[in-house]
């Protein structure tokens, strides 16, 4: 643990500097996991020794703008945090580490398939990776895109998932379009959640900097520097599929992810997760990640009950056994 201060002199700089409601220090604050206390024109920062040089870095970069300026904004409080977060800089930092920019969540590989995928992701601007429920497929994914804006390698964060109904109507969901959809994007705006201060995501939304949207709303679009995740892509269609990949514009990277014995799609579709894998396999460029029943990471039961759908012993795999009529 360590400490260090700031002076402050002059009240309207310290009005400024904090924020509405102190916002910009709560931002500070819950992004790198650092304690703020401010008495008689001294800010005091204490936590992690990293963390504080951070914070401390970032809160000197704001009193500078607002010494220049007059002025701070939730942009430049969201800039500052970015530029100050790579942790590639702090010595003995750990590659498997996904740098999301908040000291109190640490985000690293917790099996082999796992860092295969990250490195595949680091590596490769286009990553398909295909594994059963609770192998971190979309969570690892949303934190490399989380490390990629925050190292401002790219400017934007597109989150995309299929709106296919798992057995349930979507038009006996009550509620406008946008409520009918919104379960379907829950998942994705739970992880980024995770990763990112509540406030910081709902300004980066409306600044359209991270957008959650439904595939079909993908049709028509270049996305040049954006980090684009399709979940659930097992769920796309093949002309689907296309239309997704077909969006990817300069500076940009793309994660699919899916679990292809989870299709959705009406019987005698062919799912454009499985058709890409077959059609796309040995384009250099591509990477194909699969993660296994070991690389689950979710409650233990998960890893059984999902051995147990997948046995050649279970029930629903076994041929169907019909009886012969009773001539009795």
């Amino acid at each position: 643990m360590s400490e260090s201060t700031i002076t402050l002199s002059d009240p309207h700089l310290t009005l400024q500097l904090f924020g509405p409601n102190d916002n910009n220090l709560r931002l500070v604050r819950n992004q790198l996991g650092v304690a703020i206390t401010h008495r008689n024109g001294q800010i005091r920062i204490s936590g992690p020794s990293d963390s504080v040089r951070v914070a401390t870095e970032v809160l000197e970069r704001l009193k500078d703008r607002v010494f220049r300026t007059g002025s701070l904004g939730p942009e430049d409080v969201a800039d500052a945090l970015g530029g100050s977060t790579d942790k590639r800089n702090i010595p003995g930092f750990d590659r498997n580490e996904v740098a999301i920019g908040n000291a109190g969540r640490r985000i690293k590989p917790r099996t082999e398939g796992q860092a295969a995928y990250l490195e595949a992701i680091r590596q490769h601007d286009m990553t398909f990776c295909i594994g059963p429920a609770g192998c971190g497929k979309t969570y690892l994914a949303v934190a490399m895109a989380v490390e990629a804006l925050k190292a401002k390698a790219i400017r934007k964060i597109v989150l995309v998932r299929p709106a296919v109904e798992a057995g349930e109507s979507l038009g006996y969901l009550p509620g406008d379009l946008q409520e009918k959809l919104n379960p379907y994007l829950r998942p994705l705006l739970d992880a980024i959640n995770e990763m990112i201060d509540f406030d910081q995501v709902k300004y980066l939304m409306e600044q359209n900097v991270i957008e959650v949207i439904p595939l079909a709303y993908m049709r028509g679009r270049t996305l040049n520097q954006a980090f684009v995740i399709l979940d659930e892509a097992q769920n796309a269609t093949v002309a689907q599929m296309k239309m997704f990949l077909t969006r990817m514009g300069e500076g940009s990277k793309i994660v699919v992810s899916g679990d292809v014995s989870q299709v959705d799609l009406p019987p005698g579709t062919t799912s454009g997760l499985r058709d890409a894998v077959q059609r796309l396999n040995g384009i250099p460029g591509l990477s194909f990640v699969r993660l296994a029943e070991g690389d689950i990471v979710r409650h233990p039961l998960v890893r059984k009950i999902v051995a147990a759908y997948d046995s050649p012993q279970s029930p629903g795999n076994r041929p169907l056994r019909v009886n012969p009529p009773d001539d009795r």
